[in-house]
């Protein structure tokens, strides 16, 4: 009898209190008429089995669920949760951006600079995955105690019944032709950096000497004057970077019209960065006549600049063709 009274105990205290005692009575009379008249605790043991679990048994008294998120609700949930995150993630690294852009990096060096703009990245991503999981797990934990209906089936991602209809809603995306979002992150925390780079050079780029154990910023490489009077195009190549990264991630493969989008992109930031760095008086005077106490740099700087200028006109025609090449395959 103890065995009995310590399993009804450990099925009702799980369950309403108003309900307890008629539960306790009738799972007496349940358990009393599945034992022989002479039983014994093994008879008592063989009988409690049958009945299964106290936990489970009490879930099938309750009126709400025993657990958070249940099956019904559960691939739904997890569905929302990939679709969700990623775009919270994008909305938090462009809001970095924009921050890095005009902020303030005080005396920090470029290293420390570009550090603080990762961590921030980082821990931007981290939050904002913290505050989607909380508020839509609270959601969805909702939804399965409002629930009243019996048929307890999973739901689709549209909240119905599923059907043979909902394999025909699903993209075949071959691997090779995948876009990977931690490339899209990777480009929007680049751009991230870009634009904090671009709009504080003058502070963060330039001439570090090692002194008295300690560098020292000597000199900024760039005219932040000439930067600044281009800030409408490298706000627009920062913009629409931003607006394919996101464009790439409702995607989430290369096609032929995504592949044609990278490419003009690739067109207008390669243009926008010659036009940047053929300006004669992008450099900072003190930083040319630093140089040249250092290296004799009249002879080879035409070299130079053909040499930049050819390497990103290769990088960036390398790159429109990999987004169409992946955009062939089939």
């Amino acid at each position: 009898m103890e065995l009995i009274e310590l399993y009804i105990q450990e099925v009702t205290r799980r369950l309403p209190e108003k309900s307890r005692e008629d539960i306790a009575l009738e799972l007496h009379s349940t358990i009393e008429d599945m034992l022989p008249k002479d039983y014994n605790e093994q008879d008592v043991k063989e009988v409690l089995v049958k009945l299964g679990d106290p936990i489970t048994l009490a879930s099938g008294y309750r009126d709400r669920p025993m657990h958070l998120i249940g099956p019904r609700y559960y691939d739904v949930y997890i569905s929302l949760l990939k679709m969700i995150f990623p775009i919270a993630a994008v909305i938090s690294l462009i809001a970095i951006i924009g921050d890095n852009a005009f902020g303030e990096f005080g005396e920090k060096t470029v290293i420390e600079g570009i550090a603080i703009m990762i961590g921030q990245g980082i821990a931007g991503i981290v939050s904002t995955g913290i505050q989607v999981f909380f508020w839509l797990t609270v959601l969805f934990a909702i939804f399965e105690r409002l629930d009243t209906s019996k048929d307890q089936s999973p739901l689709t991602k549209d909240l119905k019944p599923w059907t043979p209809e909902n394999l025909k809603d699903i993209p075949n995306i071959s691997k090779k032709k995948a876009i990977p979002k931690v490339e899209i992150f990777a480009s929007l925390l680049g751009l991230s950096v870009f634009a904090a780079l671009y709009f504080n050079a003058a502070n963060l780029l330039g001439v570090y000497e090692n002194r008295n154990d300690s560098l020292i910023f000597v000199t900024p490489t760039f005219n932040q004057g000439v930067l600044n009077s281009y800030w409408l195009l490298v706000s627009g190549v920062v913009i629409v970077g931003g607006l394919l990264a996101i464009y790439k991630l409702f995607l989430r493969r290369w096609t032929m019209k995504l592949a044609l989008f990278h490419a003009l992109y690739q067109l207008f930031s390669t243009l926008t960065f010659i036009v940047i760095i053929s300006n004669p008086h992008l450099l900072n005077p003190e930083f040319i006549a630093y140089q040249k106490t250092l290296f004799s740099i009249d002879e080879w700087s035409t070299s130079i600049y053909w040499g930049i200028i050819f390497i990103a006109i290769f990088f960036a025609a390398y790159d429109s063709y990999q987004g169409f090449r992946k955009a062939k395959i089939r």
